[in-house]
């Protein structure tokens, strides 16, 4: 390559070089505008266009009273922002005693503030959000080295999932016309749990033998024997009949019936319109969190379905914390018929099948949805209504129970049994 080849080739370069570098500044330029532009608030933007009008007042009307109008403004707005000076650098521990909760109990935590630093940080406040809440703490000026910690305490009023976090450190002025935030550590989920009950006995005392229920389809392998046939290709030598084959001169193996293992289904519905009344929500959820963790504490396998999706329910930690952020949706199949067909569908061997819904579901729409559960399922549908007393009826073969408070389930359960 000749030189006039290179030094061609350099020429284009540069133009290049020259583009890439004014890009880069124009983006930190940018970006340094926004961030200028993030620590104004609202009451200092009105203040500094009333001290520009002030200033141009002044000048082309000569009013020297807009002048010093002007003036007195501008120094307002520049010792305001002086006081954003200053280093925030704090080492933020946000620590909660206890990371899941019931509805009523409170929520124990503590932050502390920590100055590793060689220079001493100036007064300032940190803001703690709590969900849709937040929580203002006053720091005092902290030598280097210094720490201070900060308990709060957070009341729960209602079953949820509150992002405690993250921690703002804010420097500011007095009159609120500028404010520098500096977001430390992450957020934490508090998990509040619904209200559950504790009840003796069996999960709705429906015992299964360790064998399982024998159903009607015929198995090659299991443990409910049914009758001898003669063998085919493919028959487990294991499974043969020697006797029998001794006596009739052909190989019979055995012959089986497929058994079912004890399997609860929760099915809760979630559909607004199914409720009269928030309440009356909740206290399925709470039903529905008693029987589940019941069910597990009995070694059961334990699913749980709503309109839409299944709740994890394999522990009694991720049943609840599941609860705990379920909302109240309308979905497009959202009636409990829907439901119901939903878990026939997805959950045939289902043993034992519980429909948690509210008082607006009428007997009309609880037999449809009984109908469509799995065949042998054991079925049992509470409605929830608060304040009402506790009833007992039957729909088909399904028992139904009214509940009007969560103190009612376990007597309403005995007269299920009974």
């Amino acid at each position: 390559m000749t030189a006039s080849t290179l030094g061609s080739a350099a020429s284009a370069d540069r133009p290049s070089r020259w583009t890439d570098a004014a890009a880069r500044v124009g983006t930190a330029t940018a970006r340094g505008i926004r961030a200028g532009a993030g620590v104004i608030r609202p009451a200092a933007w009105v203040l500094i266009v009333a001290a520009a009008v002030l200033w141009a007042g002044g000048e082309s009307l000569g009013w020297w009273e807009l002048t010093v109008a002007a003036v007195v403004l501008t120094v307002i707005l520049v010792l305001c922002a002086l006081l954003l000076i200053g280093r925030t650098a704090y080492d933020v521990t946000l620590d909660l005693n206890r990371t899941r909760v019931v509805v009523g109990e409170r929520a124990v935590g503590a932050l502390t503030l920590a100055n590793t630093g060689r220079r001493a940080i100036l007064p300032s406040r940190v803001v703690l959000p709590v969900g849709s809440g937040r929580g203002v703490f006053a720091v005092q000026r902290l030598a280097p080295g210094a720490a201070v910690e900060e308990l709060f305490a957070i009341p729960t009023s209602r079953r949820g999932v509150l992002a405690v976090g993250p921690v703002s450190v804010v420097r500011g002025d007095p009159l609120g016309l500028f404010e520098r935030v500096h977001h430390r550590d992450e957020p934490v989920d508090l998990f509040v749990h619904p209200r559950t009950v504790l009840f003796e006995g069996q999960s709705l005392g429906f015992l299964r033998d360790l064998e399982g229920l024998p159903a009607t389809d015929l198995s090659r392998d299991d443990v409910s024997f049914h009758a001898l046939r003669e063998y085919v290709p493919g028959d487990d030598l294991r499974h043969v009949h020697w006797r029998s084959t001794a006596r009739t001169g052909d190989i019979m193996v055995r012959q089986y019936e497929e058994t079912r293992r004890s399997h609860f289904v929760i099915g809760l519905s979630r559909n607004p319109d199914d409720y009269r009344d928030p309440e009356e929500f909740e206290l399925a959820i709470s039903i529905a969190g008693s029987l589940g963790l019941r069910a597990l504490r009995d070694s059961r396998r334990v699913d749980v379905r709503v309109q839409g999706r299944a709740l994890p329910a394999a522990t009694g930690k991720q049943f609840l914390d599941s609860l705990a952020g379920l909302d109240s949706v309308r979905p497009r199949d959202g009636r409990i018929e829907d439901l119901a067909g939903t878990v026939a569908a997805t959950l045939p061997l289902a043993s034992i099948v519980v429909l948690v819904c509210g008082s607006t579901v009428d007997a009309a729409r609880l037999r449809v949805a009984c109908a469509r559960l799995p065949f042998g399922a054991r079925v049992l549908a509470i409605s929830t209504r608060v304040g009402a007393a506790p009833t007992l009826r039957r729909i088909a073969e399904a028992s139904v129970v009214t509940v009007g408070d969560l103190a009612q389930l376990p007597a309403a359960l005995r007269k299920v049994l009974s």
